[in-house]
């Protein structure tokens, strides 16, 4: 039994929520999402919240049953909170600036990087040291961020790179005489 799957989604006032098929269409302040579940979970409105339970007992039911709940989850979180993930950027002359509506990231190659900044996405750089990235779609936060932090990933002897905020860099020791 996925605990996770038990609960029913809560959706809370000033957000509605609409389920048609394996269709949930969540609306709220800060925007509207969907997303569509697959075929071996079942979903459905009860008691004021949204309910996932698994069509059958195959480990596929089961296994998909507790993400589907997750999925709608975020759909109400991000309508009505939104998601944010931090970047760092360490290293001399490493730093980033916002340059309309693209984002220039200096990481010491022979130029600098410049990344258009997606639909439904707001980069905000507070320090030139730092990145905040916003949106309503979790997944579309996530990949944004990792794409950014591919540029220069953090390497393991000075640590130099984008890494994020709470991400921990395992140091090596350099070279000995």
């Amino acid at each position: 039994m996925s605990r996770i799957g038990k609960k029913a989604v809560a959706i809370p006032s000033g957000v509605t929520a609409n389920v048609e098929g394996q269709t949930v269409k969540v609306k709220g302040p800060k925007g509207q999402m969907q997303v569509v579940l697959h075929n071996d979970v079942s979903v459905a409105m009860e008691n004021g919240g949204v309910q996932v339970q698994p069509r059958s007992e195959t480990k596929r039911a089961r296994s998909l049953w507790g993400t589907s709940r997750t999925l709608v989850a975020n759909l109400v979180t991000g309508v009505t909170k939104g998601f944010e993930t931090k970047l760092e950027i360490t290293g001399v002359g490493f730093r980033a600036a916002l340059q309309g509506k693209n984002l220039q990231i200096a990481l010491g190659y022979s130029h600098d990087v410049i990344y258009p900044i997606p639909e439904g996405i707001a980069i905000v750089v507070p320090k030139p040291t730092e990145i905040t990235i916003t949106g309503i779609d979790k997944q579309r936060v996530g990949q944004v961020a990792a794409e950014i932090r591919d540029f220069r990933k953090p390497e393991p002897y000075k640590g130099k790179g984008i890494r994020y905020a709470n991400e921990f860099i395992f140091r090596k020791e350099g070279k000995k005489k």
